[in-house]
């Protein structure tokens, strides 16, 4: 256990051990709670909102990260969601309902958004920031143009924090697991005068490198992270009228950026082969000549933010400030083998080989570094706050963010590209209850976005320049920008008062992009025109037998015009910006909970998205393009003349047509304030293409990952010891792919299991 483990350990539980712990009641009305949201900006109750919700909190959330994961863990684990990364803990990759960004650099958008704490973290390093003293997640899918603004043509994954209260409380979670794992996570809060509470938030992860790098010999080389993280709250209220809230936070991680295995795909397989071993990589000794061979990542962060609200007779002012920091680098052999000269006996088995595993055409190692990310964000906010059958709320929004990445390439060398991006909006909401049953609800967003793209100076000593295979080009300053207005309708009827069906139509944007990755490459960069979604939805939701049964249910249509893709890989390895003439989706979702007996509770969730390229002239470099790797792929495109794909009625990449999730918690009681548990949760990955093209190698199907938990749980001492697992059938699932120079794939984390105690004090 490090120092920062023990130190903080040490503060919470000396602080909860000086109060008297509180018995809780472990007599529960017979019924499902009622779940509150804030998809629309204000508390509600989530069988109210005409939107497509679904909420993760309690032992739901908190066992997904119990064997140290990140982020990505709520993939699959909500219908219509999925998540990957090939950058390791940073820079995770969001899909709703199908819709995402598959561009793997640090300054690409997303059409998903993270909200955290009510601020927008618009860079992918920033959706990243670990999850801790969480109190619920709320997964809001479809177009949220309106309130939310540019960039949630799919959705939003809104986080809220435990927030301070004047009584005190706090929590101590401890877990050890395999592969070295260790977890803490601990909290403290409660009233420091009358009108000032405090909370501090602290999370601790460890995990010991376990995959063995056999070229260089290191044992244990790659595989391991330390990642903490804190927040720091402060909470004043002045006789009901006035709050303020400061969230201080901040991150800190060391670790291994993403492992990739170089021809773990046979040609004409989606199934790993025997090269795969996943506790074993090849790769390059001193990577760039520095001594690298673990795949190395580091990111710092720190943000804060500052809501003040102030309650007037018939309205309520809110501003929201925030500033959000990061910067950090990983470094990559992406083409997850090793290319040697002389040829040797690279694995002992007698056969000299120049490459390993399979054949590797070129080595190909890359570096990114993002410096000095700020951002800035301000919101102000008039809503209505009456009890009458009109309410609104109007306001305005502004975004400023800069920062730059450094590509570091083996080949070409060193290129640093500046971003900056400029938005503000002016927004407005009304809902109108026409009757006791009919409610209507109109929004509209005015939006203006502004990006400019700036070359640095590129590095003069590349390989590529020393031996006249590029030269040093200079490239003119790309700036974009556009306005455009968002809007929604939508109409919520009460049934009766257990279920109610609604309809939405909604219509959004995904600002115009540039992406200047190919600069590295000496390319151009690229630009991409802003997409524009025009959404519909119908929906069901009820609370069924006594309240015991919840059903909700959603089917959707939409149509992107101009959509936005990110032309992956292929021959040239490009990473370039494209516009479709159009997507197009259909689907549903469905989120089931019932509450079988006193002692059962089960989750149950299905989702189906079938998605369209609709764009005849539409082609992509695939898999194989390049001459050295012909053949080494099957593409099941139409190709042209060049040895392009053409993608016209492909899905969209990464989008699971298929997501399929549930939960089951049987308690049995050992004595009036005493219970033994069992929970489990299983998420299903139906049908999902890794690219634009499609392939018979970069496709997966039928993948599934699955968690237990065993427990005993103690209500009159506050306390819980349990043993878990994560990804207990121990499957070894095809996350993402590397397409230019081998069959390269990325896997899922492997099993983890150990023991967790958690204490509660009051």
């Amino acid at each position: 256990m490090n120092t920062f483990t023990k130190a903080t350990l040490a503060i919470a539980v000396t602080t909860g051990l000086g109060q008297t712990a509180i018995a809780q009641d472990n007599i529960e009305e017979k019924g499902l709670e009622q779940i509150t949201v804030t998809a629309q900006k204000r508390t509600q109750s989530i069988q109210e909102v005409p939107l497509s919700i679904a909420t993760l909190n309690g032992e739901e959330f908190t066992s997904l990260f119990a064997g140290g994961d990140d982020i990505l863990a709520l993939a699959t684990r909500v219908p219509g969601l999925y998540a990957e990364s090939s950058n390791g803990r940073v820079a995770p990759r969001f899909y709703m309902r199908g819709l995402g960004n598959t561009d793997f650099d640090l300054a690409a958008s997303q059409p998903v958004s993270i909200v955290m704490d009510n601020v927008v973290m618009e860079n992918v390093v920033l959706k990243s920031f670990p999850l801790f003293d969480v109190e619920q997640v709320e997964v809001i899918r479809g177009p949220q143009g309106t309130l939310f603004g540019r960039n949630t043509t799919a959705g939003i994954v809104k986080f809220d924090s435990v927030k301070p209260s004047d009584d005190f409380d706090a929590y101590v979670k401890l877990g050890l697991g395999s592969l070295g794992t260790q977890n803490f996570e601990g909290a403290v809060g409660g009233g420091l005068s009358e009108d000032l509470a405090v909370r501090l938030s602290l999370l601790s992860q460890e995990r010991d490198n376990y995959i063995d790098n056999a070229f260089s010999g290191v044992v244990d080389a790659i595989g391991g992270f330390t990642e903490e993280a804190y927040r720091l709250q402060f909470a004043y209220n002045i006789n009901d009228d006035f709050s303020a809230l400061l969230n201080i936070h901040g991150r800190e991680l060391e670790g291994t950026a993403s492992i990739f295995r170089a021809n773990v795909l046979s040609p004409g397989s989606n199934n790993l082969n025997q090269n795969y071993d996943r506790e074993t990589v090849y790769y390059d000794a001193n990577l760039l000549g520095n001594g690298f061979d673990n795949n190395p990542q580091g990111y710092e962060g720190f943000g804060t933010s500052l809501t003040l609200t102030y309650d007037m007779d018939s309205m309520t002012f809110t501003s929201i400030t925030a500033l959000e920091t990061a910067e950090g680098d990983s470094l990559g052999d992406v083409d997850g083998g090793v290319v040697v000269d002389p040829a040797q006996d690279i694995n002992g088995d007698g056969t000299v080989e120049t490459t390993f595993p399979g054949f590797v055409p070129f080595s190909a190692v890359t570096q990114d570094k993002l410096n000095d990310l700020e951002q800035f964000t301000q919101e102000i906010r008039w809503a209505s706050n009456n009890d009458g059958a009109y309410n609104w709320q109007a306001g305005a929004f502004f975004f400023d963010s800069s920062f730059s990445v450094t590509s570091i390439d083996g080949f070409f060398g060193a290129t640093e590209v500046f971003h900056e991006n400029t938005t503000w909006a002016v927004f407005g909401q009304s809902e109108f209850a026409v009757n006791d049953k009919l409610t209507i609800t109109t929004g509209l967003r005015y939006t203006h976005d502004d990006k400019t793209l700036s070359v640095g100076e590129q590095n003069v000593d590349g390989f590529a320049v020393v031996i006249g295979a590029a030269s040093i080009q200079e490239y003119a300053d790309i700036n974009v920008d556009d306005g455009q207005l968002s809007y929604e309708i939508s109409a919520n009827y009460n049934i009766d008062n257990t279920s109610s069906v609604f309809a939405r139509y909604a219509n959004g944007f995904r600002a115009q992009t540039i992406q200047g990755r190919d600069v590295a490459f000496e390319g151009a960069p690229s630009v991409a025109d802003a997409e524009t979604i025009n959404s519909f939805e119908i929906g069901f939701k009820s609370d069924l037998l006594d309240n015991t049964l919840r059903l909700n249910a959603a089917a959707f249509y939409y149509v992107i015009d101009d959509i936005q893709f990110s032309a992956i890989g292929g021959g040239a390895n490009n990473t370039a910006l494209i516009n479709a003439d159009e997507g197009s989706a259909i689907g549903y979702e469905i989120d089931l909970r019932y509450l079988a007996s006193d002692n059962l509770t089960l989750t149950a969730g299905f989702s189906f998205n079938d998605t369209q390229i609709n764009d005849r002239e539409l082609s992509v470099f695939p898999c194989g393009a390049n001459a050295t790797f012909a053949g080494n792929c099957t593409v099941n495109d139409p190709t042209t003349v060049d040895n392009r794909a053409l993608i016209d009625g492909n899905p969209f990449p990464q989008a699971p047509k298929t997501i399929y999730n549930f939960t089951a918690r049987y308690t049995y009681p050992v004595s009036d304030d005493a219970e033994l548990f069992v929970f489990t949760d299983w998420a299903f990955q139906g049908e999902t293409n890794l690219f634009l093209y499609d392939s018979v190698e970069f496709s997966t199907d039928q993948q599934h990952e699955a968690g237990l938990r065993i427990g005993y749980e103690n209500f009159k001492h506050n306390y819980q010891i349990a043993l878990f697992g994560r990804n207990i059938t121990n499957e070894h699932n095809l996350r993402g792919g590397i397409d230019f120079n081998n069959l390269t794939g990325i896997v899922n984390e492997p099993k983890v299991v150990g023991i967790e105690f958690t204490a509660r004090y009051y």
